[in-house]
């Protein structure tokens, strides 16, 4: 790809909306802004072979837009003349139009928010002004809808702790996550240095009268600790939550003792994730688990009542429409509360990357889910896409009888800020009034992580001042 332009962010734009639309034909950006009487006008003309297209927008520099407000606006318009313009000369849509960025529902309340739009237009503003097809524009303000939980407090966090080590590492997976085998000699110490973080954040947390709303221990999958490691991390965290969430993704590493620690300390939600109900596409992708683990796993969970989430992936190696219609029917007769549908992400550090991936009729597995489950009174509660998602599609989460996750919709909307705890875990803070949002990542590697636990937890204290 051949881009020329003077503006790093417009090209950024480009490269973003190119690998969407799986080019990889010679193209050419040519940007240039000028300046009269107080109005900007900046042009653009785009060039594959013997195709040029062109147009020009201008802004005035004394409007009651903020700087901020205004360098969105114009970067919005500069994306829809990308995007129209790489849809005629390629003859191709999108479902989501001009959109590339990870939270199409985020972007739709701030405009609601900035009154730039009404909260009742924002599908035909989504269909009309951004190219985002019919079905995905009216799945935006349904979303909305079920997002009522959103409370912004400056003073109310989140804490996720990370726990990055698996069984087996799926052929799709790019997390810093490692195999068990590989690193169970350092789980011991890796704990010890957790402790110690999730110590000094609760001295942050006592020092800013900081609320803690929601825990979410995440990973990896923190369900391969064994039941004395999850007791001994659990008794740390001793906040008077409204939900705790603990991922055991993994059915077989989950136990009837270990779902009685995590009851013992208050867990009232928790994920299993089949991710198919095709054994042998379970073998493909590098998974052990059986449908029966599921099935005993979930039986286990329901017993103690949890409230429990299944994932599952669109797209996944050999998998074909009349495969994925399956799993969807067993989700529907498990009856789970949360089902989130994932479409493959072919990701870079993936074994799959380097094998590749097809397409598969992603589009219509996505489509057949969402129909599905709206029908079984199922409603979609929080969305976001990912870089090389088949078909440039989206992930999103469902929920009946109310029981949304709270940490999913404050992390993918941005509504409170999150104190992150382990290797690979990133805080941020949220400004709310500054309309402002600021990240610290801690170290990825755990080996990194131990080494380095005092300069991790220093920079910690520095961040959240």
């Amino acid at each position: 790809m051949d881009i020329a332009t003077n503006k790093t962010e417009y090209a950024q734009e480009f490269e973003n909306l190119a690998i969407l639309f799986g080019v990889n034909e010679s193209f050419k950006l040519v940007h240039n802004e000028r300046e009269d009487n107080g109005v900007l006008t900046e042009e653009f003309a785009l060039a594959m072979d013997d195709k040029t297209l062109s147009k020009s927008f201008s802004f005035s520099l004394e409007g009651n837009l903020s700087e901020l407000k205004e360098k969105s606006v114009k970067k919005r318009k500069v994306k829809v003349f990308l995007y129209d313009a790489l849809s005629q000369m390629l003859g191709k849509v999108l479902p989501w139009g001009s959109l590339t960025g990870i939270r199409p529902t985020k972007l739709a309340r701030d405009m609601i928010e900035s009154g730039e739009i009404k909260e009742s237009i924002v599908s035909e503003v989504f269909e009309r002004e951004l190219r985002v097809s019919r079905n995905k524009a009216k799945l935006v303000p349904m979303i909305l809808r079920n997002q009522r939980c959103i409370i912004r407090n400056d003073n109310l966090v989140d804490l996720y702790i990370n726990i990055p080590v698996c069984p087996t590492r799926c052929y799709y997976c790019s997390f810093i996550s490692n195999e068990l085998s590989r690193v169970k000699d350092k789980l011991g110490l890796y704990l010890d240095c957790l402790i110690k973080e999730i110590s000094a954040m609760r001295e942050i947390i006592a020092r800013k009268a900081y609320i803690v709303r929601t825990i979410y221990i995440g990973g990896g999958t923190p369900s391969i600790l064994s039941e004395e490691q999850l007791d001994r991390l659990l008794g740390e965290l001793n906040f008077p939550v409204t939900e705790f969430t603990v991922e055991c993704g993994r059915p077989d590493t989950i136990t009837a003792g270990k779902l009685d620690v995590l009851k013992k300390y208050g867990v009232t939600r928790i994920s299993i994730n089949p991710q198919t109900f095709c054994e042998a596409t379970l073998k493909r992708i590098g998974r052990q688990t059986k449908n029966a683990q599921v099935l005993e796993s979930y039986s286990l969970a329901l017993q103690r009542g949890f409230v429990v989430n299944m994932d599952i992936i669109a797209g996944l190696a050999g998998e074909k429409l009349g495969v994925f219609k399956r799993t969807i029917k067993t989700l529907l007769e498990l009856s789970p509360d949360n089902i989130t549908v994932h479409t493959l992400s072919v990701k870079n550090g993936s074994i799959l990357k380097n094998e590749g991936a097809t397409d598969n009729g992603v589009s219509a597995m996505v489509d057949f889910a969402q129909k599905a489950l709206l029908e079984n009174g199922y409603k979609p509660y929080y969305l976001y896409r990912q870089k090389n998602q088949l078909g440039g599609l989206e992930n999103v989460g469902y929920f009946k009888d109310d029981k949304v996750c709270i940490f999913n919709i404050d992390s993918m909307e941005e509504t409170n800020s999150i104190l992150a705890c382990g290797a690979g875990a990133m805080s941020k803070r949220i400004y709310s009034t500054e309309k402002r949002i600021e990240r610290q990542s801690n170290a990825k590697f755990i080996e990194d992580y131990i080494s380095r636990i005092d300069e991790i937890i220093e920079k910690k204290k520095e961040f959240f001042k």
